[in-house]
């Protein structure tokens, strides 16, 4: 079992984001999704201004991050989960599971009774699963990355 790490984890619209974490989440997701991953795509794709990040920090370092789009934002009027994140040496300590977790209770608090909406890397479908998402497509490629499309129904009342 990896040891357990000392994370702040912070909610930011675009607006409050100061100019270095904005420089570290680019980084980040640039550093993984673009390098590690080797797919080119805009990963500065003008979809950030209107939508929630949520970084997690083990002391000055950016260790995990996710954006959230609110329903009014995204085409399938649900909210969206995109750019989950974590730093090559912070992954094993379960940062993905916090964001996760993290993410579904803000949707639940900010955009009560609201679908939430997916697209997962499909070999992480079980791991999406785990949370309560199902499966609504077949599997597509995306930038060259096979995929799948997930729903969490919110909770009954």
């Amino acid at each position: 079992m990896a040891q357990k790490l000392e994370v702040n984890w912070h909610w930011r619209s675009f607006n409050q984001l100061t100019n270095l974490e904005l420089y570290q989440l680019l980084k980040l997701r640039q550093d993984v999704f673009v390098l590690e991953q080797q797919c080119l795509y805009p990963e500065l794709d003008n979809e950030d201004f209107n939508h929630w990040h949520l970084l997690g920090y083990e002391g000055d370092n950016l260790a995990a991050y996710l954006r959230l789009i609110p329903p009014e934002h995204h085409k399938s009027g649900c909210v969206a989960i995109g750019r989950v994140v974590t730093q090559h040496d912070y992954r094993g300590f379960g940062l993905g599971y916090d964001l996760i977790k993290k993410a579904i209770k803000f949707s639940e608090k900010e955009f009560p009774g609201v679908v939430l909406f997916l697209s997962a890397q499909q070999h992480l479908k079980q791991f999406y699963q785990g949370f309560g998402f199902s499966a609504i497509s077949k599997g597509y490629l995306e930038d060259g990355i096979p995929h799948i499309d997930m729903k969490k129904l919110p909770p009954l009342d």
